[in-house]
């Protein structure tokens, strides 16, 4: 169902002729059926239940679409209305939160360890719980999870990465909290759990309490008068006691079937250096903090790993001896992005050892890389609601991501010429001077067209074309060079890289002719030009003289070569990243 009505069959057929059509002008009249199928479901997912009957009409119409001369194609799509700037909007509703017993307001928290930059990984609970605050008119609360100087010691840069990544997002924070700040508050409760006897100070070295543990036994301190604990917990605090010497231990249930959930540690002592605050030595645990904090700010609803399930029974300790509702926790499933590193730790060690020069390098899954390579905010918001709140495990795959950005940006993406690995090509018998205008976008003539000069010197003009479309060639092959003139091969060089022709006309020759397209640069119009890939390689070619006109940051069209995005320019010089084909 479009709209409350099926589409007729005729409905059908218009559109795939129109998606078609873009499809062949934006890739040089070539259309692929996958490809149409793909954004027609993409935008219509209303006709994912008529696959079967849509194929072969696609196959079909596709077929004939490519029989077309791109004129054909261009000048066919113009009288449609040209390429139709498609606004995506992700039209699955995710289900409702569930309701929250106890609480007045939904409230929601995104709460990262400031160890690094955000992850593909880290976006998703941080888009959820934004889409959840806005649709149901409640907060959303940042709080950076940063006492564990030791273990996971947090970096004075990385909070500002969160916020300028969420930022990107489209996410503003209603408040924001660190952790660090809030020393006073974990200490507070700390007593009064003393004090009433909920949680006690341990002595136990750690292999002696994983015996207890582990035998479902109380230790020795369990049962000590709550007077002897807070006198502890003062050595804790003023340096009675040393690291690994006292741990403060929640009261819960040693005969618990789960052994992590016996007696959790709730503070302990760690001297290690904080990049916000210092003069503290004791500093609370994961499941202390979080527990505390999500009471104090009346979070109605968590949204987290999987892996945090037994954490939630913990927590559920701390919430009945505060005789306060828990948090209703919805669980979801690890991110994963193919052939990218996604472990934050492992970037981060990457970096500091060299691995990867940048915290943005193309091989990373870090929102960096993604922004840095062009793909859009509303791009990955998309990817990560289509994920909805499945528990299972999810692997992003990039050619998904890669339709969904080609979506965004093709319509505003200028087309520029790019040749990769390149052969000398020279032109014999050209009659006189040829402008060729190349229009920015095959469907967008309002954005204008650069013109490229050839100007023959006694009949003999120079250019580049790539290696991989001319080396097999033989003598005698007839090829167009696009948008310009068409050749006759006389010899072909692959030693040194070169090959020689005959100027055979302007003309447009018939698809039905068999008549290779061919990529082209002028020698004397020809700039360097290097291309970062996703996997940090290089390829390295020629690009028109234009490319150079272009400022850092914007997305472009390499012509049969892929999206990128331009990254540094000088008079002779131009350095671009892939984003996508």
């Amino acid at each position: 169902m479009e709209g409350g009505f099926p589409m007729s069959l005729d409905d059908v057929k218009s559109l795939i002729e129109r998606i078609a059509l873009e499809n062949a002008v934006s890739f040089n009249g070539v259309a692929k059926p996958e490809a149409v199928l793909g954004k027609l479901l993409g935008t219509n997912p209303g006709l994912r239940t008529r696959v079967k009957e849509i194929i072969p009409i696609v196959r079909e119409i596709t077929e004939r679409v490519n029989k077309m001369s791109l004129s054909e194609q261009t000048d066919l799509l113009k009288k449609l209305g040209g390429i139709q700037r498609v606004e995506k909007v992700v039209k699955q509703e995710l289900p409702p939160l569930p309701r929250a017993e106890g609480f007045a307001k939904v409230v929601l928290r995104f709460a990262p360890n400031p160890d690094g930059p955000l992850t593909l990984g880290n976006a998703r609970p941080a888009v959820l719980c934004d889409y959840y605050a806005k649709k149901m008119n409640g907060k959303f609360i940042l709080r950076f999870e940063d006492t564990s100087p030791s273990v996971k010691p947090p970096l004075k840069d990385a909070y500002e990465w969160v916020v300028e990544d969420l930022k990107w997002l489209g996410i503003e924070p209603d408040e924001i909290h660190y952790q660090s700040d809030r020393l006073p508050i974990y200490y507070e409760h700390a007593e009064s759990f003393l004090e009433k006897g909920f949680a006690y100070v341990c002595l136990c070295k750690p292999e002696e309490f994983r015996v207890f543990e582990r035998e479902g036994k109380p230790c020795p301190h369990r049962e000590q008068d709550p007077s002897v604990s807070l006198s502890l917990w003062d050595k804790m605090l003023n340096g009675g006691l040393n690291p690994g010497e006292a741990v403060v231990r929640v009261k819960t249930d040693m005969q618990h079937p789960n052994p992590a959930v016996r007696d959790w540690p709730a503070l302990r002592i760690d001297l290690a250096e904080h990049p916000r605050v210092k003069g503290f030595r004791v500093w609370p645990l994961y499941n202390w903090s979080c527990a505390i904090d999500d009471y104090e700010m009346q979070v109605s609803h968590v949204i987290r790993g999987k892996e945090h399930m037994t954490n939630e029974v913990r927590q559920s300790y701390v919430f009945q001896y505060l005789n306060a509702p828990q948090p209703v926790s919805i669980h979801i499933g690890r991110v994963g992005l193919e052939k990218s590193v996604l472990s934050k730790s492992k970037i981060m060690k990457g970096w500091m050892q060299g691995l990867y020069k940048s915290l943005d390098d193309p091989r990373l899954g870090t929102l960096r890389s993604l922004r840095r390579r062009g793909f859009r905010p509303e791009v990955i918001r998309r990817v990560i609601l289509d994920m909805g709140l499945n528990i299972t495990e999810a692997m992003v795959k990039w050619e998904n991501l890669y339709a969904y950005n080609r979506e965004v940006v093709d319509y505003d993406s200028e087309r520029y010429y790019f040749v990769k690995d390149p052969f000398r090509l020279v032109v014999e018998n050209t009659p006189g001077r040829i402008e060729a205008r190349l229009y920015r976008h095959p469907s967008r003539p309002e954005l204008g067209f650069r013109t490229i000069v050839i100007d023959p010197t006694q009949g003999r003009v120079e250019l580049l074309v790539p290696a991989e479309d001319v080396i097999s060639l033989k003598p005698g092959s007839r090829i167009r060079l696009i948008s310009l003139f068409n050749v006759e091969i006389e010899k072909v060089d692959p030693e040194a890289k070169s090959l020689t022709a005959f100027f055979k006309g302007v003309e447009v020759p018939e698809k039905s002719a068999g008549v290779k397209l061919i990529q082209w640069v002028m020698l004397n119009d020809a700039v360097k030009t290097r291309v970062l890939m996703p996997d940090a390689s290089y390829v390295e070619g020629f690009g028109e003289s234009h490319l150079t006109r272009l400022s850092p940051g914007k997305m472009i069209q390499l012509v049969r070569f892929g999206f990128c995005m331009v990254e540094k320019t000088s008079t002779d010089a131009v350095e671009l990243i892939f984003s996508h084909p």
